[in-house]
């Protein structure tokens, strides 16, 4: 194994996807714990680090230990944290520790909610290639680790929801045309019927979406019941049921309310185009209307994959790591105000991946 600083490889998300026009990406987690210890809420110091140490020690005896990057999340700055959670590596539940691979495919918190929490992602619908990856460090891990489990519960977890077979699958999804239409609720709903949880991404929107940017997490919402397979299985359901249903009303606006879906699309473009200051906000809204326009066939120049990225890219953690390490000249009366400055390389990061965008009118 290898430390933080040797991180490297292309990010997960800057790949391809299988229905990528609708589904960003796909996550499996996995909850674990390990046999007579006290799960992270209730141990004392000494004792989290010995899970710690036993955990970083498992990897080491994978096939390629050399492909996990271990990272005492202590030795981390408030910045590193903050990267990591917007990759959502690291989700605020206080980790002691994190084991990587370089291109951030998968992750292994240690001492968070539970003792281990393994999470895989892909790009697009593979909520298969997605499991097989935690079940190949799963299984890694239960070579040298004994997790808790029963015969009755399955995995013994610190939330109730998460015994069984500990797992949890969800998937992000863009759904901008079924939200145009207003139809959102009543497909969305649907998913709900089947047992699935859906939140917003980005919080509420504004303009013409109750999520901003259209952007969803449909989720298991227990893992105590079905099997592993049945659980990948009914959110790959859902997440190729919500592509026909988007791709369908893409359709029904292209023929029906052409001005309006155009006039939304090349206005946040334009935005993008000429603005100097761009809050975060501001730029998960014009993604979204850039990318409908892309599956569209109203804009051309740019891929799927690279909004996804871009996403990343215009999070705040990621651009103070950018503003801490490079060499940027702003104006005068931008110098010394962060934020301000933060908001005008957002602009610049954007406008810089539009360059090549056109118009398929």
């Amino acid at each position: 194994m290898s430390s933080a600083d040797s991180l490297s490889g292309i990010p997960w998300y800057s790949c391809a996807g299988i229905d990528g026009d609708v589904v960003v990406s796909t996550r499996v987690r996995l909850a674990r714990n390990l046999a007579d210890f006290l799960f992270p809420s209730a141990a004392k110091k000494d004792e989290a680090e010995r899970v710690r140490t036993l955990v970083f020690d498992s990897f080491s005896h994978f096939e390629n230990p050399d492909d996990y990057h271990v990272v005492n999340t202590e030795a981390l700055d408030a910045l590193g944290k903050k990267i990591l959670e917007e990759r959502g590596v690291l989700d605020g539940s206080g980790a002691s520790g994190i084991v990587m691979k370089g291109d951030g495919r998968l992750s292994c918190r240690v001492n968070s909610t539970d003792h281990v929490r393994i999470a895989s992602f892909e790009p697009g619908l593979n909520c298969a290639g997605a499991f097989d990856e935690c079940r190949f460090c799963d299984d890694g891990m239960q070579k040298t680790l004994q997790f808790a489990a029963s015969y009755e519960f399955g995995y013994l977890t610190s939330i109730l929801s998460d015994a069984g077979s500990g797992m949890k699958v969800s998937i992000r999804v863009h759904l901008p045309s079924l939200v145009f239409s207003g139809e959102a609720d009543a497909v969305l709903n649907g998913v709900r019927a089947k047992g699935l949880d859906v939140f917003s991404v980005y919080g509420s929107g504004d303009g013409y979406g109750a999520s901003l940017g259209a952007y969803y997490d449909i989720a298991t919402s227990s893992s105590l019941s079905g099997s592993e397979f049945d659980q990948t299985a009914s959110v790959e359901s859902a997440g190729k049921y919500l592509a026909e249903a988007e791709r369908k009303f893409r359709r029904r606006c292209a023929e029906n309310k052409p001005t309006e879906m155009r006039n939304l699309i090349l206005r946040a473009f334009a935005e993008a185009k000429f603005s100097a200051l761009l809050s975060l906000r501001q730029s998960v809204s014009i993604v979204s209307a850039v990318k409908w326009g892309l599956d569209s066939g109203i804009l051309k120049g740019v891929d799927d994959k690279v909004l996804c990225g871009l996403l990343y890219r215009v999070q705040d953690g990621h651009l103070e790591f950018l503003l801490k390490n490079g060499n940027f000249s702003f104006e005068a009366d931008i110098q010394n105000d962060v934020r301000l400055k933060i908001e005008r390389l957002r602009a610049l990061i954007v406008q810089e991946t539009f360059e090549a965008v056109q118009f398929n009118l």
